[in-house]
């Protein structure tokens, strides 16, 4: 069973062991340190979490915490956007946790007044991301060339949306 629910401080520790893995952190933002340290899970859970009421979540079996996931708001033009993200622990890869995660994660989106596309922004080294995304009904809306630098690699960033008339 996978269930999205809160996150809280008392986490940091299980946060920071999952998180500091650079097999994850090469698929994500930069603001997703690594090394990833005791000291960022404490702000992300601390600082980040609470600048977010009701859009970030831990994403749990039946183990306990498997990752994290977001829906995050858009503002000005973009205000009926939500934009998804979300990373598993690697123990966690394969299993169809990220596929339920983000049926879960755009469903909550979905929930919000106002929301009527969803977003996710994937690295072009990532096609198991797009998969997962594509399992939800998801389609691939754009390329954008060499948008993205991650470690020094220039590629592209593949767009995915959804558009709540789309949802099941």
């Amino acid at each position: 069973m996978v269930y999205l629910d809160m996150l809280h401080e008392g986490q940091a520790a299980a946060v920071q062991a999952m998180a500091n893995n650079a097999a994850i952190a090469r698929y994500l933002k930069d603001v997703f340190p690594h090394p990833y340290q005791l000291s960022d899970a404490y702000f992300f859970l601390g600082t980040v979490v609470p600048l977010h009421p009701g859009q970030i979540f831990g994403i749990y079996t039946d183990e306990g915490l498997a990752g994290i996931g977001s829906t995050l708001l858009q503002s000005d033009v973009y205000r009926h956007s939500a934009e998804i993200g979300y990373w598993l622990a690697q123990p966690f890869w394969g299993r169809g946790i990220g596929t339920e995660a983000v049926r879960l994660l755009t469903a909550h989106a979905f929930s919000i007044a106002g929301i009527t596309r969803v977003f996710a922004g994937v690295f072009a080294n990532n096609p198991a991301s797009m998969r997962v995304l594509e399992k939800n009904g998801y389609r691939c809306e754009a390329v954008h060339k060499a948008a993205i630098v991650k470690w020094d690699v220039v590629m592209d960033e593949h767009l995915y949306t959804l558009l709540k008339p789309e949802h099941p």
